[in-house]
């Protein structure tokens, strides 16, 4: 944090002798001379008056003598500060937290095992729904924070991070408000034929696959619109302007103010869970088998 010379400098000041300041400093008296001179050197100044009677500071010496004592005091409290925000970031769980994955099933799931943890303190942490950036949120899981509670079946999703099963979701339909089904309390699929029913596209979730199959082999009537393979706001913005249906869960039924979400008469559900690093810390694999333990 700062040059050690300056030390030698102070004890040399403070002693008045090479010898006294070589006795406090644990060295010679020939190392301290050659750490003087090295200090002098590298400052291009005299900092010392040797006499016959012991050293002195010069002018420029008293300067750089003020200084070093407060260069050092002020390190010395940096370098503490900085131990006890090291301590700190070691009893801290930082949770993810956004629109569509909401920090608030892991506040429910930390009031219930909190006790285990007497000393660790909760960092939200927040980011964006981007579907083209998800990914790399992901990727920073053990990084940028530690844990996300996320609906997951997605296969590149479960590449990027672990998952610790908590519960499901209902799959449900959003319209805007005006719609004409918006009133129903329960749809059926024939409400929905001549419909556009907008769902991520093929491939990523094996229960929208079989969404998709199962309506393209029965329920061919109904239209099927291609969203990106991750929700984020424009999803929601496209269904409230285009007055197209949405497929979606019971989890996001405050996300967009223009749309309401109804419940529709099948039973499939995806799977939400705990989203952490493919390679944990010692700590959250214990919040991990903590959680296994006592609340699943």
């Amino acid at each position: 944090m700062y040059n050690n010379l300056l030390t030698t400098l102070i004890a040399v000041a403070d002693c008045g002798s090479f010898t006294k300041a070589a006795e406090r400093l644990y060295i010679s008296p020939t190392a301290v001379m050659k750490q003087i001179n090295a200090l002098e050197k590298h400052l291009d100044l005299k900092l010392l008056d040797r006499t016959a009677t012991g050293v002195r500071l010069t002018g420029a010496g008293a300067v750089i003598y003020q200084d070093a004592r407060f260069l050092i005091d002020y390190s010395n409290k940096s370098v503490a500060s900085a131990k006890m925000a090291a301590r700190a970031e070691q009893t801290t769980f930082r949770v993810g937290t956004s629109l569509l994955n909401p920090a608030k099933p892991f506040m429910d799931l930390w009031y219930r095992v909190n006790r285990y943890f007497p000393d660790y303190k909760l960092h939200l942490v927040p980011f964006e729904d981007d579907h083209d950036g998800i990914i790399t949120e992901l990727s920073r899981l053990g990084e940028k924070f530690d844990f996300l509670i996320g609906v997951c079946d997605s296969r590149t999703w479960l590449s990027h991070c672990n998952l610790l099963p908590l519960g499901r979701y209902r799959k449900m339909i959003a319209v805007s408000r005006e719609h004409r089904l918006a009133q129903k309390p329960l749809i059926r699929l024939e409400d929905l034929y001549s419909e556009t029913l907008m769902m991520v596209k093929k491939g990523d979730s094996g229960t929208n696959d079989m969404i998709r199959a199962y309506l393209s082999k029965y329920h061919p009537q109904i239209r099927l619109e291609d969203t990106p393979p991750f929700y984020d706001m424009s999803v929601f913005n496209r269904c409230a302007e285009t007055g197209n249906v949405l497929l979606t869960l019971e989890c996001w039924t405050e996300v967009h103010p223009a749309l309401v979400s109804i419940p529709v008469d099948w039973d499939y559900t995806i799977s939400y869970g705990l989203l952490y690093s493919l390679n944990p810390t010692g700590d959250v694999r214990r919040f991990v088998e903590t959680v296994e333990k006592n609340v699943l």
